[in-house]
């Protein structure tokens, strides 16, 4: 698909790690994330609100992610696009037509909090 005034998209990826002393996997390594361009993709708005509290207001920021769906995306990666990050919020499955085998592209919900 070709995206003539789209922008890049990024899947950041955290690097796995190993406890030295256990041998068994420990939680992601942001610090030294991979990232990997989406070729293709593209995010658009889906919804912003505003939470306030007696000691906090904060901004959720809704989007949706379109990319091909035969593309590695997981749910504990994240999203960068417009130099800002998101974190995936969920992600519908890559149906395919039972007669034609075609698959549309899939929808990758993404979330970010600020505040």
């Amino acid at each position: 698909m070709e995206l003539p005034f789209g922008e890049t998209v990024h899947r950041l990826r955290p690097a796995s790690k190993v406890d030295p002393y256990s041998k068994k996997p420990i939680p992601a390594d942001w610090a030294t994330a991979v990232e990997t361009e989406i070729p293709g993709a593209f995010v658009a708005s889906s919804s912003t609100s505003r939470n306030v509290t007696a000691s906090r207001t904060q901004i959720v920021t809704e989007k949706s992610l379109y990319c091909d769906p035969s593309f590695d995306v997981q749910p504990t990666d994240r999203i960068r696009a417009g130099g800002v990050v998101y974190t995936i919020d969920g992600i519908a499955s890559a149906d395919t037509n039972p007669f034609t085998g075609w698959q549309p592209i899939r929808e990758v919900l993404l979330t970010r909090f600020t505040g």
